[in-house]
């Protein structure tokens, strides 16, 4: 039955997702039919479909309903984690109770776990609970091509909305945090004489706290394709499991020499340690999956009425979805089975190693064959590859669970005599410099790559090919061979796709409430504003792209936050050959001036300053913002900036036609977009550049209706996120967006329909 469990698990997770009409009557209906055949078994898989389905769509209806944004929110609730920044604090909050304010409001008392930032935030501990005044937007992110998916995250993660805490009125402590095992070991393993590092590695291989790592750990570990030996996971539960079991059984040899083999309770002693270890942990998902697995393999390895492999393969799988059916939208869950399947077709049928000589090379061998097809699924998930993995795990893993896991373990256990407890807890900071001194090395010689978009499957797809042809049994050696040899130059071989000349790559990226333009032709880069810089600090400039990049020229409209925000990342992780901004601006590095008249050439396109003239003093600083017509084959791109209607009409006439982009001046404000623009210029596309519920509802419905007027296709980065044009070739330009929009396959007028306005 391991196989239809998880089988059932994943239909219900799909099905409750999917929530086709009829699916409760159609399910209930199935349910009578088996059970008046007396059908158990199936009655029982139907259960599960029918539970994990209904936990995927409470999940799903407990998300903030739009009724409620900008609305202010009473919220109870218990602090789960805290993240301190320079500027404020994350809160993720557990909701106890939520009632809206304003009474004639929608309820939202389904949220049950949210995440806010709290500015300038009093001293808050996990678990407190707390009651604060918040305000609330469904959870979203920015959607830009091969990003991090923060959308996705918060799904998976469970959170139903996100916001911030009301400074008015004060947010009120209700009850103390209780005493945690956890806490207080925490606690104990701060009074240490150790260093900072050394706390935060210990906290996060023992204890599972993650959170104790800085930004700078986490980038070494990704960059060194070692995260998985950080986080709980089967190998440390494992440990644990294989620990207790090995001392138990010597006990049981002791007490009962003729008849220890057939002993019982060590097994349920180290299923127990299994146990207490992963709530020591704060039984994350992570956690949880890893005991889930343990308790398994215990099983399988006991050989007591145990499943094969494969079956306990399935059996935890299934487990797994269905105390936690979210979990199937964690990339974490498919690489842990993944390399799981991929350990069993490994040793399956193979003899036990003998010697130190056997085991070595025992390892050595499952950690090159793990390594080309974890690369791939790692790739597909995180678009990134750590070149320096395959070498690095070779040292790392053995370093890790043998050395440092025990030593860190057996500090805890010692802790009570204090010169064994410190002595451990010596040799483990001595380790863990070791380690993370091989990790900076082995990054400064084969860095983390971030390939292209087009890459990333077809390199995904040729390293998990030369992983099976070395994995599956029965296969000719001479067959590998050929495999590997054909299939390793044509890895090689990928290379970027760049635009032929004469085309021009024009992608409007989501980054909230701002404006960044990338212009990309064969061998040329510009970027026409930054992004924006929120409160917080953060530029979603930072998110798009891996450091390193060289942008040829960067023209930055005018120097509000929303548009100039990104230009500090810019100079300090990329290179840039020129920075470009009106006269009288100030964006915080050097830049030379965008005038009207200025005019330049690359790859067969066009590029022409419209404005801003050079005598810009009486003007605001809207009004100085560089207007930039572009020019690829037949096609035209106008960008506007920020620029006021009376400003549009003194450079209309210079405007050359057709446009077949226009970027909307102003976001979409009603102060941009005149009707004498549209009317003259009538492009075939217009694109806003607004946020996701941003409170300043862009674009304003006037201009949307003016749009619609002219038969403009209408586009905006706040439904269809970042949107990408290819102008200069000789098809018809039709844009791609990252999110895709039902109701755009159709209407009522097919793909150049429904662009929205709050107002």
């Amino acid at each position: 039955m391991a196989l239809p469990l998880a089988l059932a698990a994943l239909i219900g997770v799909v099905l409750g997702h999917w929530a086709p009409p009829g699916l409760f009557e159609a399910w209930a209906l199935c349910l009578l039919l088996w059970l008046g055949r007396g059908h158990w078994r199936v009655v029982g898989l139907g259960v599960v479909v029918a539970a994990t389905a209904t936990q995927v769509m409470l999940a799903k209806g407990a998300v903030l309903p739009d009724g409620l944004l900008r609305a202010d929110l009473a919220l109870e609730g218990r602090i789960e984690s805290v993240e301190d920044e320079e500027r404020l604090s994350r809160l993720m909050v557990r909701v106890d109770a939520c009632r809206p304010l304003d009474t004639g409001r929608l309820p939202c008392d389904t949220l049950r776990r949210v995440r806010l930032s709290f500015y300038q935030a009093p001293e808050m501990r996990s678990g407190e609970r707390w009651a604060m005044t918040v305000r609330l937007r469904p959870p979203a992110g920015f959607a830009n091509p091969a990003t991090f998916d923060y959308g996705a995250w918060l799904w998976r993660e469970g959170i139903q909305a996100t916001g911030y805490v009301r400074s008015e009125p004060a947010a009120e402590r209700l009850a103390a945090a209780p005493t945690s095992l956890r806490q207080r070991a925490l606690d104990y393993l701060d009074e240490q004489a150790l260093s900072p590092p050394t706390l935060r590695w210990l906290a996060a291989l023992t204890l599972g706290a993650g959170e104790r790592l800085e930004r700078d750990d986490w980038d070494l570990l990704n960059a060194s394709g070692t995260t998985h030996l950080v986080v709980i996971s089967g190998l440390h539960v494992g440990l644990v499991a294989t620990f207790t079991l090995l001392v138990a059984r010597g006990l049981a040899r002791l007490a009962v020499p003729r008849r220890w083999r057939m002993a019982i309770w060590p097994w349920w002693l180290a299923g127990a340690a299994a146990v207490g270890y992963a709530w020591l942990a704060g039984l994350q998902p992570p956690a949880m999956r890893a005991m889930i697995m343990t308790l398994v393999g215990l099983w399988v390895a006991s050989g007591r009425h145990a499943p094969g492999p494969w079956q306990a393969w399935w059996l935890a799988l299934g487990l797994v979805v269905v105390l936690d059916p979210l979990s199937a939208w964690r990339p974490g869950l498919w690489l842990s089975f993944l390399a799981a399947a991929l350990l069993i077709l490994i040793w399956q049928g193979r003899p036990r190693p003998r010697g130190v000589s056997g085991w070595g090379w025992g390892l050595v061998r499952t950690q090159l064959l793990l390594a080309p097809l974890m690369a791939a699924a790692v790739l597909l998930a995180f678009a990134r590859l750590a070149p320096a993995a395959p070498l690095v795990n070779l040292v790392a893993v053995p370093l890790v669970s043998l050395l440092l896991v025990p030593l860190g373990l057996l500090g805890w256990l010692f802790a009570p005599m204090p010169y064994l407890g410190s002595l451990c807890w010596w040799l483990f900071e001595r380790t863990a410099r070791f380690l993370v001194g091989l990790l900076e090395l082995a990054v400064e010689r084969l860095p983390l790559w971030w390939p292209s978009p087009e890459q990333v499957q077809p390199l995904a797809l040729m390293l998990g090919l030369v992983a099976l042809v070395w994995v599956l049994p029965g296969l000719a050696r001479a067959l590998r061979l050929g495999a590997s040899l054909l299939l390793v130059p044509a890895m090689l071989g990928l290379t970027a796709s760049v635009p032929e000349p004469g085309a021009l790559r024009v992608r409007v990226q989501d980054v909230g409430q701002g404006q960044l333009i990338e212009l990309r032709s064969a061998n040329y880069r510009l970027l026409y504003d930054t992004g924006p810089r929120f409160a917080s600090g953060f530029a979603p400039l930072s998110s798009l792209w891996s450091s390193g990049q060289h942008f040829d020229d960067v023209m930055v409209s005018h120097d509000d936050l929303d548009h100039a925000g990104g230009v500090a990342v810019l100079a300090e992780q990329h290179t840039v050959g020129r920075f470009l901004a009106p006269p009288g601006e100030s964006i915080g590095v050097p830049f030379e001036t965008c005038l009207r008249g200025q005019a330049w050439q690359r790859d067969g396109v066009s590029y022409r300053v419209l404005w801003p003239p050079e005598e810009t003093e009486p003007l605001a600083s809207n009004d100085r913002s560089c207007v930039l017509e572009v020019t690829a084959g037949s096609d035209r791109l106008l960008i506007t900036g920020d620029v006021g209607r009376e400003i549009e009409r003194q450079f209309l006439l210079d405007v050359t036609l057709p446009v077949t982009l226009l970027v909307a001046g102003h976001h979409g404000s009603r102060t941009s977009s005149g009707p004498q623009l549209v009317q003259w210029v009538t492009p075939r596309h217009v694109i806003y550049s607004a946020a996701r519920h941003g409170a300043f509802g862009h674009p304003h419905d006037e201009v949307v209706r003016r749009f619609r007027r002219a038969g403009s296709c209408q586009w905006s980065t706040a439904l269809d996120g970042a949107v990408t044009f290819w102008l200069g070739r000789e098809e018809e330009v039709s844009p791609r967006a990252v999110r895709g929009m039902p109701w755009r396959r159709g209407g009522v007028e097919g793909r150049c329909h429904a662009v929205e306005s709050r107002h």
